[in-house]
């Protein structure tokens, strides 16, 4: 049997690779500030959701103290984790940041999937585990504006990267970029100011001119993904360049 564990699945690409796990059958524990009362109604059966604030680094180490996790996953022969969850906040050169902002952007963004990914490797026993770190192109190249969402998303690349030279049998991991996707987090982006963020007017053109793709076809690329053989032979890759 297979089971999944995503993080931010109350909407955008998280609710679409959510609703792509639950169409194939993966029962799917999910976690996010927020219940999706949409595929709650629809996939009650499969879905569990948890709702938790993954920026607060107490209470995601305090729910992963109870049993939950591991009631979850018993008996499953593999086990997948996609660390979705995460925000492009704070925008803008360091001096325009407040230090709890960054705080909060490192704890969604790094601490929650390293301390998930952690749990489960303890936990697995037996079990494959494919882990699936949703990273993006900012984690290897630098944006002015987004020196946190390019932190932080590049040590997330970083530990697939090192994860992989543990060689833990059964562990197979990727840092992986889905891509440009007409999200709310795009939406967001959008709404930057210029002189926060510089590169505004190309974003606000994606948009304009169709280049961004939909969450449900980048989210089906990212779950064929994860259970082909493929996954895992590269730390870090682009979904736009695997061929599935």
């Amino acid at each position: 049997m297979t089971k999944a564990i995503l993080t931010g699945h109350s909407r955008g690409l998280g609710a679409a690779i959510a609703n792509d796990l639950l169409q194939r059958g993966i029962p799917t524990l999910a976690l996010s500030r927020r219940a999706n009362a949409e595929l709650g109604e629809a996939q009650h059966a499969l879905l569990t959701q948890v709702e938790i604030d993954l920026g607060n680094d107490e209470a995601l180490a305090a729910w992963l103290g109870t049993a939950a996790l591991q009631q979850f996953i018993a008996g499953t022969e593999t086990i997948l984790l996609i660390n979705n969850a995460g925000t492009v906040q704070p925008v803008g050169p360091s001096e325009t940041q407040v230090p709890s902002a960054i705080a909060q952007a490192v704890s969604l963004n790094v601490a929650a999937p390293l301390m998930l990914f952690a749990a489960l490797a303890a936990l697995r026993g037996k079990a494959e585990l494919r882990a699936a770190h949703i990273s993006s192109g900012a984690g290897r190249k630098a944006y002015a504006g987004w020196n946190i969402y390019c932190a932080t998303k590049a040590a997330l690349d970083h530990h697939a990267r090192a994860v992989i030279e543990d060689k833990g049998p059964g562990i197979r991991i990727c840092s992986l970029a889905p891509g440009v996707i007409d999200t709310d987090m795009q939406a967001e982006i959008r709404s930057s100011a210029e002189a926060k963020f510089p590169l505004l007017a190309d974003f606000v053109a994606m948009k304009r001119d169709g280049a961004l793709a939909k969450p449900a076809d980048a989210a089906a690329k990212i779950v064929r993904y994860l259970l082909s053989d493929q996954f895992g032979n590269d730390a870090i890759t682009d979904i736009r360049q695997v061929g599935i």
